[in-house]
């Protein structure tokens, strides 16, 4: 059973399983339900209408190619989902720029920091070096980091695990 059914099933009984004729059949037969869905996934009843009035216009818009499909009703909780996502990733980026703003900086303190990890890097071996760049803090996988230095996958995750272990101990012998 997939999660747009569980979720009928929760707020309001099974669904129906004739689907409307028109988008005003559909829209009576729907808002309350996604509705009430969206109020237990938001606690807002303000956002839960707002969710709830955006998704219903998106799917009003592509009314002629949404009727035609197998599950209208589940295109529109799948557009609600999709808009709760977008506002909940919109509001953390949002949060954390204004965090980032208020946080002061110390440029010496960042500067010592930035000055530790080169010379730390500098200590481990140039293969280990680029692995971990490429996979830590380049963020690539270690198939895309392998094809970068001609090596396999697990060489990569080898060399990373390495330098990081050598970084660690490092790290550690300078903080005694």
């Amino acid at each position: 059973m997939d999660g747009v059914n569980e979720t009928d099933s929760l707020v309001s009984g099974p669904a129906t399983s004739a689907e409307p004729s028109g988008f005003e059949e559909f829209f009576r037969r729907e808002h309350a339900r996604l509705l009430r869905a969206l109020y237990l996934l938001t606690g807002s009843e303000q956002e839960a209408e707002e969710l709830s009035q955006e998704a219903l216009l998106k799917v009003w818009e592509r009314w002629e190619r949404v009727a035609v499909m197998d599950r209208p009703t589940g295109y529109l909780y799948r557009t609600a989902m999709n808009a709760f996502r977008s506002r909940y990733r919109r509001a953390a980026r949002t949060a954390r720029r204004i965090l980032a703003r208020r946080v002061p900086v110390d440029e010496i303190r960042a500067a010592e920091e930035r000055d530790a990890v080169m010379r730390s890097l500098a200590t481990l071996s140039p293969r280990q070096r680029a692995a971990l760049v490429l996979t830590e803090l380049l963020g690539y996988g270690s198939e895309e980091a392998a094809a970068m230095l001609d090596v396999k996958p697990v060489t990569v995750r080898v060399l990373a695990s390495q330098a990081r272990s050598a970084l660690r101990e490092r790290l550690e012998r300078d903080d005694e």
